[in-house]
């Protein structure tokens, strides 16, 4: 099949029976037909379109190494700094076309996968088997171009106790059986963004396991389809409100939903697990296999793409009601650019740093993307604040869609308009800024890069205790060894 169109997405997605619970209603399919995911799936099959654009085919397919078909870039094992270049470049044209707004485009996962597949021997120190399954599951997406999505985080009845401890140990998913062609998990998941909408679901490990025998019931890789018997997503409220591109730029087209995940005795079969009870390898999972890093290529490069998109907003809102000659606008400005430019600098030299992995994978290197990861998060907190501060009372009073169209228009053309635009137009760009920085879909998008990578007082623990200081420490300790040195006579 290989990369997938736009329709085809739809299509299958129309097939399944994926049962979501939303707003008091039980689905069991029909999902691209759904007032709360009807938009956003119009959007994922325009970036499925995207991989066949005359403009953008190169970058986003190459052929497939088995079947010879065109699939997506973003499952091509790098073996060479061009080839993370490509990578990419890849990633780059779907952010920039959703600017930097989607945390779960298919590359993401894709990537994972990518690096999970290739480390065949570290899974096969579990079982020989899991490594044979994690290679056919990969290219099982790969040649199907499936959608995956994944969950990680257990729920937070009582984040003071373990797995095994919170309800009896039956709140959070886990193993309750097994037989001779799989497992059964019972209990629940967070946080399944997108879950509703993708095809695949991918229960990987989550938070550090302690290693004690009760732990192994909750010490799993598996993945699933997201119509599985027993399986269900109970949504949050949705925050594409059905209004216009106009009114909610944002919300109309990129509200990723996000969901718990009920496992009811869900039958996994053993072709689909990768690890089982073993929390050691779990806690490696990520690490182990290089799969954080090739994720984290593609975040840097989405958040590269949305500071992009956010200098360009705020250039645009600065020029159109004239303020950009004060010196603490520039200085706002001034902070974007910045983080823009920090952002390049760290991916290239990520890349630039790269050397082939344990096997043979071409890896950038860990050092420059960790760093932007755990100082990314807190730095794009600002830029909402930053918006909020230039628009101020002129994102207050917005006017509709409706009123630019109906009896306020000589209005708002008159009372409204800009240095630089009409009334209508401003409405607009302003009504873009408001979707950025105040709606529900701005506060949604600021929480989710605050804890994208996980809690960031733990990240900067575990930045802290990864990174080699050993050679700078040296450093000071020969310097202070100087200090014993005779001086020199006058």
């Amino acid at each position: 099949m290989g990369a997938r169109t736009g329709q085809e997405y739809l299509d299958r997605l129309s097939s399944l029976k994926t049962t979501v619970q939303i707003g008091g209603e039980t689905l069991e399919g029909g999902i691209p037909d759904h007032p709360a995911f009807r938009n956003l799936t119009r959007t994922y099959a325009r970036l499925y379109d995207l991989q066949h654009a005359p403009e953008h085919r190169d970058v986003m397919t190459y052929e497939s190494p088995t079947s010879g078909e065109r699939v997506g870039t973003s499952f091509m094992v790098p073996r060479t700094h061009e080839d993370l270049v490509k990578r990419r470049e890849a990633f780059k044209v779907w952010a920039d076309d959703s600017l930097g707004t989607l945390g779960r485009t298919g590359d993401y996962l894709n990537s994972c996968l990518m690096a999970l597949s290739e480390a065949g021997d570290w899974f096969a120190q579990a079982d020989p088997a899991f490594a044979g399954n994690i290679k056919r599951y990969y290219e099982m997406v790969r040649e199907q171009d499936l959608l995956t999505t994944h969950t990680l985080i257990p729920p937070q009845a009582n984040r003071s106790q373990g797995a095994g401890q919170q309800m009896g140990g039956k709140l959070t998913a886990h193993i309750v059986s097994e037989d001779d062609n799989g497992i059964v998990v019972r209990g629940a998941r967070l946080l399944a963004t997108i879950g509703p909408t993708a095809d695949e679901l991918l229960v990987f490990p989550s938070t550090v396991l302690k290693g004690n025998p009760e732990d192994a019931p909750y010490s799993f890789a598996f993945a699933i389809n997201c119509d599985a018997p027993g399986l269900r997503f109970i949504c949050r409220e949705s925050m594409d409100h059905g209004r216009s591109h106009f009114d909610h730029p944002l919300g109309s087209r990129f509200e990723e939903m996000d969901a718990v995940v009920v496992f009811d005795d869900v039958h996994v079969p053993y072709e689909r697990c990768f690890l089982l009870g073993n929390p050691q390898m779990c806690n490696g999972f990520y690490a182990e296999t290089s799969a954080a890093v090739h994720m984290t290529h593609q975040v840097t490069t989405r958040t590269m793409a949305k500071t992009e998109y956010l200098l360009g907003l705020i250039s645009c809102m600065t020029e159109a009601i004239g303020i950009e000659q004060f010196p603490h606008v520039q200085a706002d400005i001034a902070e974007v650019i910045v983080t823009l430019e920090q952002s390049r600098a760290l991916v290239r030299a990520a890349e630039a740093d790269a050397a082939p992995n344990a096997y043979g994978v071409m890896t950038p290197r860990w050092e420059p993307l960790n760093a932007n990861r755990n100082w990314y998060p807190k730095t794009y907190q600002r830029f909402p604040e930053i918006l909020r501060k230039l628009g101020a009372s002129g994102l207050m009073a917005l006017p509709t869609e409706a009123d630019v169209e109906g009896a306020a228009h000589d209005d708002i053309e008159a009372y409204l308009q800009s240095a630089t635009l009409t009334g209508a137009e401003r409405v607009r760009l302003f009504r873009l800024a408001w979707d950025t920085c105040i709606s529900a879909f701005a506060g949604r998008q600021t929480l989710y890069e605050y804890y994208f990578f996980g809690d960031p007082v733990r990240m900067a623990g575990a930045f802290v205790n990864s990174y080699d200081r050993e050679p700078y420490k040296a450093r000071v300790r020969e310097f202070l060894a100087r200090a014993d040195e005779p001086v020199a006579a006058a």
